[in-house]
């Protein structure tokens, strides 16, 4: 049973682990990404931005190697609005097969 104890201990540790690097690579890509807004609201377009039709600012900021974090401001009657604040998967998807299911 020590043993048993000892290995949950460090599966745990490691999901901990995990988990603290995922939230602080989030939270300093939403730094970034409101670094990024408040020079847009100070009239600087930071590299990376790009306006497209109606006043609409596009960026994305890296989270990790698997998601971005991709954001829309509009700039509509001297505000701005935030239309998207996503997180997005940047891997690309493929279909399974299937699971292999013994058939007796």
């Amino acid at each position: 049973f020590a043993l048993l104890g000892l290995s949950t201990v460090r599966a745990d540790n490691r999901l901990a682990d995990i988990n603290v690097k995922a939230v602080t690579d989030y939270y300093s890509a939403e730094f970034e990404a409101e670094e990024i807004l408040a020079k847009l609201r100070g009239g600087e377009i930071p590299e990376g931005v790009t306006l497209t039709e109606n006043n609409v600012y596009t960026y994305s900021v890296k989270v990790s190697e698997t998601q971005m974090l991709c954001v829309e401001v509009a700039f509509e009657e001297k505000e701005w609005n935030i239309l998207r604040w996503q997180t997005v998967s940047t891997t690309e998807w493929s279909e399974s097969d299937g699971l292999a299911v013994w058939k007796g």
